[in-house]
């Protein structure tokens, strides 16, 4: 492994390793990403080990053009909008054209592409290559987001790291959002993934499996962790049975490296979980079976909030949101509402500070 500071020669460099077949690390305007050549299929099987991904999860292309996308995808005019007026950090999904090496599509033949307009060294290595190259976030899968080398080295095994032929560091990262992601494939434009471009729909998505939940809960996780020993994190959730309330704890347990097995707490109505970052806690509430509001308070929550590391996630807020409410201005209160999607396995996910 190979660790340069960015410079003028960085992306030569870094070009010609991954033109060997290599796994370089590289800055963009999000994050630190992981490249390797999407159309060779022993760069692809190693990004795979690096990532830990198994075959049919997709990996996104960094291409530097529309013209470029399309030899890649089937662009219909939704995605062709798409890349036209956002230059923010945006991935289009779209029907895949099966010219790039296994692994990198899903297995539904649909690949993610971003146009990186103001990711200088993602543009330069492509078009130096005058091919795509891969751009997921560089971090072992539930770690922090990658905005600085040192969050990557720190959490990947000594098996990952000899597979990294080259680092580009460019420092500390500012801690932008990482690129939103949108689905074209369906009859209405679907946001898997919110960053800073928005649809109609502010901080709503499109959830199509159990995986796919709890991944909504990392990122969630992510995007306010930092207020973690500066008040409680509640994360208020609502909706229907069955919807996935559950499958979001899981989520946030898994990137707060809670390694208990997360069950409902319907009928104990709280489980509390210990992680292993220090004293950070999980306390999961279900609030099916209260009878009012104030057994919420009866069962500790105000002693809960006393605690700055502590994280709380409430199934079936909605009863119990006088108590929640009450408590705006000494915890971050995230409502999460999850409700059925057209699809069997959908779920609409939107959630806002309240």
């Amino acid at each position: 492994m190979r660790i340069i500071k960015k410079n003028k020669n960085a992306a030569e460099i870094a070009a010609s390793v991954i033109n060997q077949g290599g796994l370089v690390i590289l800055p963009t305007e999000t994050v630190y990403v992981t490249s390797v050549d999407p159309l060779k299929k022993e760069a692809v099987e190693k990004l795979i080990k690096y990532k830990n991904r198994p075959l049919g999860k997709p990996f996104t292309i960094g291409v530097n053009s529309i013209e470029m996308a399309k030899k890649y995808a089937t662009l219909n005019s939704t995605a062709a909008n798409l890349y036209k007026t956002f230059t923010q950090p945006l991935t289009v999904v779209s029907t895949g054209k099966h010219r790039v090496a296994t692994g990198i599509e899903s297995e539904l033949g649909t690949i993610g592409i971003i146009i990186p307009h103001n990711s200088p060294t993602v543009l330069e290595i492509v078009n130096k290559r005058n091919k795509p190259i891969t751009v997921p976030s560089a971090n072992a899968s539930y770690k922090r987001r990658p905005y600085k080398i040192s969050d990557i080295l720190d959490n990947i095994s000594a098996k990952q790291k000899h597979l990294i032929d080259l680092i580009i560091d460019e420092g500390n990262l500012p801690p932008n959002e990482p690129s939103t992601v949108i689905d074209t494939t369906c009859d209405d434009p679907a946001v898997l993934r919110q960053g800073d471009v928005t649809l109609k729909d502010k901080n709503k998505v499109m959830s199509q499996s159990e995986e796919n939940t709890q991944n909504i809960a990392k990122e969630l996780w992510q995007k306010y962790e930092s207020y973690l020993g500066k008040r409680p994190i509640i994360f208020a959730l609502e909706g229907p049975m069955g919807a996935g309330k559950t499958q979001f704890t899981k989520g946030l347990a898994k990137a707060m490296e809670i390694k208990d097995k997360i069950i409902s707490p319907t009928y104990n109505l709280m489980f509390e979980y210990k992680s292993k970052k220090g004293d950070l806690k999980l306390n999961h509430i279900d609030s099916w079976k209260f009878q009012n509001a104030k057994e919420l308070e009866q069962l500790g929550f105000i002693k809960m909030l006393e605690e700055n590391n502590m994280v709380i996630s409430i199934e079936w807020a909605e009863r119990v949101s006088d108590v929640i409410k009450k408590h705006r201005e000494d915890s971050l209160i995230i409502w999460v509402i999850i409700r059925y999607g057209k699809g069997i396995k959908e779920r609409l996910i939107s959630w806002g500070i309240i």
